[in-house]
């Protein structure tokens, strides 16, 4: 999997169906967001979708890690992304709605 903006662009264009997809570069990762909604995190090659604690069980059951941003700090309400569903550009649009819709 490409990291840095070829990773951007990929998952930009896997998200394409969606329209409207901004980013925004924070701390050396990249936040997206969908309108004024910000639901995913880039970092080091990885995408990671906003959850509550309905829609992380999945991510869990899957056996996703959170995302970590240094050591021992970890935001437990975003978790990666399944290859996948990566890989799938209509699974990941489905994924990325949900996750969007959580606030």
């Amino acid at each position: 999997m490409p990291k840095g903006e070829d990773f951007l662009e990929f998952v930009l264009d896997q998200l394409g169906e969606l329209g409207g997809i901004r980013h925004r570069r924070m701390f050396g990762s990249w936040g997206l967001y969908l309108g004024e909604n910000f639901f995913a995190i880039l970092s080091d090659g990885v995408l990671y979708f906003k959850t509550n604690p309905m829609t992380a069980k999945k991510y869990m059951e899957l056996e996703m890690k959170p995302f970590t941003y240094a050591p021992g700090k970890t935001l437990k309400n975003y978790y990666e992304v399944p290859a996948e569903i990566l890989e799938s550009p209509s699974d990941l649009c489905e994924w990325a709605r949900v996750s969007a819709s959580i606030s």
